[in-house]
């Protein structure tokens, strides 16, 4: 994830704290705490303690907690055995650990070259599975 042409972490949303909005980081973004809203990074971290009710768009997502929305990823989408996926995933590969729970569909694609074909395309979500 963090090879020699990779940035290093640039943005992180703490534990303890809540963020309501689009969130756009050019390099990596760790989420720990709560965040509503859409992400776009080169990279996205989900802690074991963090909480998305949004949409992803990345080259990269790792996810530790709970992400409540669909994840659009060119490269890789990496569940941990502690993560919870309510949405559907479209990323070139796909690995999901043991424990990892994950409700909705799944879609393979080299890169974004296949994004134009209308079965093809992740739908945005307009509400959230869980309410809290």
């Amino acid at each position: 994830m963090f090879g020699k042409t990779s940035k290093k972490l640039q943005t992180i949303i703490g534990e303890d704290s809540e963020f309501r909005g689009e969130v756009n980081v050019k390099e990596t973004v760790r989420i720990d705490g709560f965040l509503e809203g859409d992400v776009r990074a080169d990279w996205v971290i989900v802690g074991e303690t963090g909480r998305i009710v949004g949409n992803i768009d990345s080259r990269g997502t790792v996810v530790g907690g709970t992400v409540e929305g669909n994840i659009d990823a060119d490269e890789i989408v990496e569940l941990k055995h502690k993560s919870r996926v309510f949405g559907e995933i479209r990323t070139g590969k796909l690995a999901v650990a043991e424990g990892a729970v994950f409700e909705g569909q799944s879609r393979m694609e080299k890169g974004k070259e296949a994004e134009g074909a209308a079965d093809g395309k992740v739908m945005r979500i307009t509400s959230s599975p869980l309410s809290s």
